[in-house]
């Protein structure tokens, strides 16, 4: 059976790689479960660069295969923030309530129109053997005038997803799985690492 670590903390997101590996063959660990406990230096300017640094620092490291996403939320209102800084926007240990709460005010009075957004989900996969691959998806929808719904985790209260006519948020585990940013790029992932696997 193939072990893959996990390179985040971020205990909705291994959730989420949890239910989207299940029908694997594989043995899914967090880097806390592996006993890695390393900074990480997030310093891409894309998406995909930071997933790649993640999933070869903790690859490098650990000597297994690695995946890592770097995933967050673009607002065009706002010239595309939070972008890249979606954990680290408006500080690291602001709680996401308060975030969703600043950004709904931010855009107060801006016509549904303007107020689309999306979800971007870079995933990475560093190999033992130095190799590094990175797929990427969206989400597309818009902010909401009103935070909704209590599933999910971030800023799924606010991110109204027209196609469900709710927030990511009032989605079922597998509703969101089924459309997400995230399960996109991991289904893709996953498809090329069927060989490897």
């Amino acid at each position: 059976m193939t072990k893959i670590i996990i390179a985040t903390s971020n205990e909705g997101k291994m959730k989420e790689f949890r239910s989207l590996l299940a029908h694997k063959d594989v043995e899914i660990v967090s880097m806390k479960e592996a006993g890695i406990n390393i900074e990480i230096d997030e310093n891409g300017t894309t998406f995909e660069e930071n997933a790649a640094i993640k999933a070869k620092t903790v690859c490098d490291y650990s000597g297994c295969l690695c995946l890592s996403d770097d995933s967050g939320l673009v607002i065009d209102y706002l010239n595309g923030e939070p972008g890249i800084y979606s954990a680290r926007y408006l500080g690291h240990d602001t709680p996401y309530e308060e975030k969703n709460r600043i950004i709904i005010d931010r855009l107060k009075g801006v016509p549904e129109e303007k107020r689309t957004a999306r979800f971007v989900c870079a995933v990475a996969a560093a190999f033992p053997d130095g190799r590094v691959i990175t797929v990427k998806d969206t989400m597309e929808g818009r902010i909401a005038d009103a935070p909704a719904g209590s599933g999910g985790f971030g800023y799924d209260p606010i991110f109204f997803f027209p196609p469900k006519g709710t927030t990511s948020a009032e989605m079922t585990a597998e509703e969101k799985n089924s459309v997400s940013h995230r399960g996109k790029a991991l289904r893709r992932m996953v498809a090329l690492l069927e060989k490897e696997l």
